[in-house]
């Protein structure tokens, strides 16, 4: 597949993946906050999670694939030895971060938040987190046209 086709495909799903992680951070959680109504963040979450997992699967099948088409080896992941490969490897390293807080809010938090409000603070935390990281994501990728960092 042409780098351009996926380039698209990634920019796309960038899209769906980050604008979804800051509306819910914008305009859905602090209206969950001031109602301390854990129903309105389940049900944007119940809402958003098929599209926003779909696109996250495209970013990291497209990013690794773009990768390998910049030349950089799975052996050279997290060498940090290029400017391209600095993106690359960072991006990885906030795609686990990304993973960690994923899991956690689907087996700790989410589950304790259909059960009271109390966990809305912790939840509040984790959307921040993965809003902040699919931002810096965003800004990293946009260095690859430049050749990187």
């Amino acid at each position: 597949m042409s780098h351009h086709l996926l380039l698209i495909i990634h920019l796309i799903c960038a899209s769906i993946w980050v604008g979804g992680h800051l509306f819910i951070a914008i305009r859905i959680l602090p209206k969950a906050l001031k109602q301390k109504n854990p129903d309105i963040i389940l049900h944007f979450e119940k809402e958003y999670e098929p599209i926003g997992i779909a696109a996250l699967l495209l970013l990291v099948i497209t990013g690794i694939w773009m990768t390998l088409q910049f030349g950089i080896a799975v052996n050279r992941w997290f060498t940090f030895s290029s400017p391209i490969e600095r993106v690359t490897s960072t991006k990885l390293l906030l795609l686990l971060g990304t993973v960690i807080f994923a899991v956690s809010a689907q087996t700790r938090v989410l589950p304790q938040l259909k059960k009271s409000s109390g966990k809305i603070p912790e939840m509040a935390a984790h959307i921040i987190a993965v809003t902040a990281i699919g931002v810096a994501m965003l800004v990293l990728g946009s260095f690859a046209r430049y050749g990187g960092i």
